[in-house]
């Protein structure tokens, strides 16, 4: 039904669009041919104006050119006199020219031979210079050895001083060390050198002969130092054990403090639990309140969507347009300066601008306009942070927008050609703050009605001004889409994703109905939020209570335990205290025996060292008693230091003593004698080659003189014969002078003449196009009658005549008149076209012309009046070629009337058809909803209760918790359902992180759940306790006995309490005298105990177990275990 109401509904606004088409077309075919008649005349004055006045060139031209033509016969005769004064003139300069050159060469020979002596003059000189600086060097070398010498004896004399100096400084470095020797030794006595000598000696002989007893001395040492670290060791543990009492101390302290803080906080959790309890009870009476308000804006949106419905909003929004607006959504309510996509927050002013709007824009148009930069950020964070996806974002405070100086000009631009106009100027927008992204998206960009007219303005505009210095590039878009870009690219064509984008515009006023839908929707939202819906609407957060409860109850059991511990704790650190006292006792003990160990150790190192002192004083006794020095050790101590000070100073003062007398015997060795005689000898050698140098000096230069003397005669003559050429030269100049003068009149007449017949050419070329193109273009011009037409004929027989007198001419000077092939026969009058053309100029009847277009004009008016023609033309031109019209567009007008009279009944009856239908939809998805609802709470229910019983426990009393939930609250059956299971103290993890044995028990709890709501007959379970252990294998037994009295159960296992639990057995096994399989059956209800009497087989070993075999006395449970 609601695709018969579109169809219907599209079918009637295609009819009214093409019946307002037909009436434009009616009314364009009249504009239509008043635009032709128009332009008929306006070509027709055009093509008058332009040959009337070519017509009258061409016959000037003409004219000029034949008095041009006699002008240059009379030149040439002048021409060939000159020629013949300048051919004589330079016969003379040429004889005058030969003899300056045989003068010219006499004059070259003599200057070379004159360069051929100059190197040898230049190389004498040079000899000459260079020898006396060595005879200078000379004697200066032999003034220098003669210092030298005298220099060399006092160096003698200082050297042998200095070494008399150190000698005496050795001496008296000897007795320096002898007199300290004596005032150290003053009361101990002292050695000479030799027994110095013998002392050192002794001393060795004396350490070789106690290193026993060293080694005792050492020995006894180290028992001492054994003896300081037990007794420190002793001293350590003596002072750990105190600070363990400390500790203990101080950790009775810590433990009774803990004791009372854990008595406080058992206090606050009771008293938590019982608020816990009390908001549970307050949480389920908001809950109908929340259900009811929810229920009133379930109301208003269903209709909304009736009125979308039937006002065709048919266009269906795809996920990524789903997902964007939801983005949208979230952003205004996170960052208040989130203002919404940009093809939202405006509009184009006309309907036909739609599309226009959307290229200019582009992909701008679905941006985000924000507020600020940082606003931006965020936004782009949230999404991040989100996964929501990409969105491009447009700050406001950042955009960069052109110029209002660029933007004012293309406005005053387009205010004067009405074809075209910005595009920001068709864009609306509901808050001017906008109009920034807005010019950011479009920029300067313009609306053309026409592809034509956009190229005029990219491309014939732009080349003009290359000329005239240079426009701005402009992006043009048109009307149906096409785009030509600054850069000269263009793109045509339009796709269907480009037309649902411009169609966005157009559902603007839908857009405020859905606007209300999502405020609806939003507030929606609120409500389910603030019931906490976020994380599983009401029954969720009671859930949660319920697990806070529970906490709070683990909690105070988990307190009393602590406080337990602590007590405990407590009672151990009182005895350790009490042990430490006992243990510091017997330290104490231990610390004093160390003591006494110490002081024996110290009495043998005494002992040990006197050993030591005992052997040596027998290598040195007899020594003392020789030098009469008691005391050696004193002896060291006062004179060892100085010793080594003197053999120091000592040794210095001899090395320095060698190096003076080897520095003295090598100065005796130099010879100053033999070096000053070589030297005089070379001074002497030197000289006489000097005076051989000046005499060959003199020869060369008198000869130099001889030559320059005949070089002086030969250019005096060669200046006279240059003189005498110069003269004959001036007299071939001003000939030529005289000749170019002549030639350069003939070359102006010749070049003005060759103008004229170009410009005579390009005229005939002229009237020959633009007649022809009077008659491409079907231009009817007015004619003479017969009597002027032969006036005319007349005139041109005479004018033919001049014209062949003048071909004439032009055959004799054919080299310099030259011209293209394809334009030649404008060059000659007598030509068939040029004569055609002329009689067919001769017929237009000019009189009918405007005497204003007959005035002779400049040429900048001729071409502002031309253009003014052209543009006139041409806004014609493009006007009809705009212009399709159609004759039969009354006929198809009336036809296309009854046409929508018709669909607009079809469409009524369609719309009432989709309503009634609409109804029925609703009416089965309310009941499809209601359905699946109480299935799900019923399920859900179940599952709570199923699952808690089978994970509850003594140690766990309260059980474990799950739920589902579901993806889609409004129509759950299009989406899917989260199934969720906390066992017991554990914390809120998804299924995927459980153990196997924590997914089994919550799959049966699934299982279970459903099986409450449509119960099977029987189930059979294959080894579903592969994953669990005892525990709970033994909790999923207890619980298959229970409901026992709702479902009969195969259960095919392997572990032993199935077996124990179970009315029946069934084995299957190998039958070996048959080679087949099997089957062995035990009917274990005939060994369950009778009411009053004791187990005959162990079952559980408890009461609850007792309990779970009677529950029922026609039960019919069928539990089968063996290897399958």
């Amino acid at each position: 039904a609601e695709q018969r109401t579109i169809f219907a509904f599209n079918k009637t606004k295609e009819h009214k669009s093409e019946r307002r088409v037909l009436k434009e077309q009616k009314e364009e075919a009249e504009r239509f041919h008043n635009l032709l008649s128009q332009r008929t005349s306006l070509k027709t004055n055009y093509f008058l104006w332009l040959l009337f006045h070519i017509h009258s060139d061409v016959q000037q031209r003409e004219s000029s050119v034949t008095e041009l033509q006699e002008s240059l016969a009379e030149h040439q005769a002048v021409v060939t006199d000159k020629e013949g004064l300048l051919k004589k003139a330079k016969k003379e300069a040429s004889k005058a020219r030969t003899q300056s050159s045989a003068k010219d060469k006499l004059r070259i020979k003599l200057e070379a031979e004159v360069d051929k002596l100059q190197p040898s003059v230049i190389e004498s000189s040079e000899a000459i210079a260079a020898l006396k600086k060595r005879v200078s060097a000379d004697s200066k070398a032999a003034s220098r050895i003669e210092k030298e010498k005298a220099a060399h004896g006092e160096k003698l004399a200082e050297l042998e001083e200095e070494i008399a100096g150190h000698v005496e400084k050795e001496s008296e470095l000897q007795q320096e060390y002898d007199q300290l020797k004596q005032s150290e030794s003053d009361g101990i006595g002292s050695l000479t050198e030799e027994q110095e000598v013998q002392y050192e000696k002794i001393r060795d002989a004396a350490a070789v002969a106690s290193a026993a007893p060293r080694r005792k001395l050492q020995s006894a040492i180290r028992g001492l130092e054994s003896a300081r670290a037990k007794a420190a060791k002793v001293g350590e543990e003596r002072k750990e054990l105190l600070g363990r009492k400390e500790d203990a101390e101080r950790s009775c302290g810590e433990l009774t403090t803990r004791k009372e803080t854990l008595e406080k906080s058992l206090e606050k959790t009771q008293s938590e639990l019982k608020d816990s309890e009390s908001t549970l009870s307050t949480l389920q009476k908001t809950a109908a309140d929340y259900q009811a308000k929810r229920s009133t804006i379930e109301a208003q949106l269903d209709a909304i969507n009736n009125t979308l419905r039937q006002a065709k909003d048919d266009r269906r929004k795809d996920k990524e347009e789903e997902r964007i607006l939801t983005a949208i959504g979230a952003l205004k309510r996170h960052f208040p300066g989130v203002r919404g996509r940009l093809v939202d927050l405006c509009r184009p002013s006309q309907q036909r601008y739609n599309l226009a709007v959307t290229v200019a824009g582009g992909k701008d148009m679905d941006a985000i306009v924000v507020d600020t930069k940082r606003t931006a950020f965020d936004c782009i964070k949230y999404l991040r942070d989100q996964r929501i996806g990409t969105a491009t974002f447009l700050p406001l405070d950042s955009l960069q927008v052109p110029s209002s100086e660029s933007t004012e000009r293309l406005r005053a631009m387009a205010e004067n050609d009405k074809r075209y106009r910005l595009a920001a100027d068709v864009i609306r927008v509901s808050d001017e703050s906008n109009r920034r992204a807005v010019l950011y998206a479009v920029g300067n960009t313009v609306v053309c009605d026409s592809l034509d007219v956009a190229r005029e303005i990219c491309f014939e505009r732009r080349g003009g001004g290359r000329g005239g210095g240079g426009e701005e590039r402009i992006k043009a878009v048109t009307l149906r889409g096409a785009v030509i870009s600054k850069a000269g690219t263009m793109t045509g064509g339009v796709t269907k994703e480009d037309n649902n984008k411009a169609g966005r515009f157009s559902d603007h006023k839908l857009e405020e109905l859905r606007s209300k839908k999502d405020a609806l929707e939003v507030e929606r939202e609120d409500l389910d939020s603030e019931a906490g819906r976020g994380s599983g609407s009401h029954t969720a957060k009671a859930e949660d209570l319920r697990n806070t409860i529970g906490n709070l109850r683990n909690k105070e059991q988990y307190s009393k335990s602590d406080l337990e511990y602590t007590k405990k704790k407590l009672k151990e650190q009182i005895t350790l205290v009490k042990a430490s006292k006992k243990t510091f006792a017997k330290l104490e003990k231990q610390s004093a025996d160390a003591e006494e160990d110490v002081t024996e150790a110290s009495e043998s190192v005494e002992r040990s060292r006197q050993e030591v002192r005992d052997v040596e004083e027998e290598h040195f006794a007899p020594f003392r008693e020789e030098t009469g020095i008691e005391d050696l050790r004193a002896y060291d101590e006062a004179i060892g230091k100085a010793r080594e000070d003197f053999v120091k100073k000592r040794t210095d003062i001899r090395e320095h003593l060698a190096k003076l007398t080897a520095k003295k015997k090598y100065e005796d060795e130099k010879d100053f004698d033999n070096k000053l005689d070589k030297a005089l000898k070379k001074k002497t050698n030197h000289e006489s080659q000097l005076e051989e140098a000046e005499e060959t000096e003199e020869k060369l230069l008198s000869e130099v003189s001889e030559i320059k003397a005949k070089l002086a005669d030969a250019e005096s003559t060669l200046k006279q014969a240059t003189e005498t050429e110069q003269a004959k030269d001036e007299v071939v100049r001003e000939a030529s002078s005289a000749l170019k003068e002549t030639q350069g009149d003939y070359n102006k007449v010749t070049k003005t003449m060759n103008a004229e017949e170009s410009d005579l050419m390009v005229l005939r070329q002229k009237l020959h196009e633009n007649l022809q193109k009077a008659r491409v273009d079907e231009v009817e011009l007015p004619m003479l009658d017969a009597e002027d037409m032969e006036e005319n004929d007349d005139d041109e027989v005479e004018g033919s005549q001049i014209s062949s007198r003048s071909s004439r001419r032009d055959s004799s000077q054919t080299a310099t008149q030259e011209s293209t092939v394809s334009s030649q026969h404008f060059s000659q009058r007598e030509d068939s076209k040029v004569a055609k053309d002329r009689r067919d100029a001769s017929k237009v009847d000019f009189s009918t012309m405007d005497e204003d277009l007959k005035v002779r004009r400049s040429a900048s008016e001729e071409d502002k009046l031309r253009k003014k023609f052209e543009s006139k033309i041409s806004k014609f031109t493009q006007e009809i070629e705009g212009i399709a019209p159609n004759m039969k567009a009354s006929d198809a007008f009336e036809t296309m009337t009854e046409k929508v009279k018709e669909t607009v009944d079809d469409f009524n009856t369609a719309k009432e058809e989709g309503r009634k239908a609409n109804e029925v939809f609703n009416k089965v998805r309310k009941a499809r909803s209601h359905k699946f609802n109480s299935a799900f709470k019923q399920i859900d229910a179940a599952l709570k209760i199923i699952y808690t019983d089978m994970t509850k426990s003594s140690k766990h009393p309260l059980g474990g918790n799950a739920y589902l939930s579901l993806d889609d609250s409004d129509e759950p059956y299009r989406g899917g359902m989260k199934f969720n299971a906390m066992p017991p103290m554990k914390r809120f993890r998804d299924m995927e992180q459980l153990s196997g044995g924590e997914k089994t028990v919550a799959a049966l709890s699934l299982l279970f759940a459903i099986h409450s709501y449509r119960p099977a007959p029987f189930f059979i379970m294959d080894e579903v306790d592969a994953a669990l252990d005892n525990v709970n294998v033994l909790k999923v037994c207890n619980y298959i006995r229970q409901r026992s009295g709702d479902f009969q159960c195969i259960v095919i296992s392997l572990k032993d309490m199935f077996y124990e639990r179970s009315e029946s057995l069934i084995g299957i096994c190998r039958d070996v005298s048959s080679s087949s399989s099997r089957a062995l059956t035990l009917d274990l209800t005939k060994f369950d105990r009778k009411p009053g009497e004791n187990s005959k087989r162990p079952r559980d070993g408890g009461e609850d177990a007792a309990a779970e075999v009677n529950d029922s006395p026609k039960r019919s449970r069928r539990i089968a275990a063996g290897a399958g």
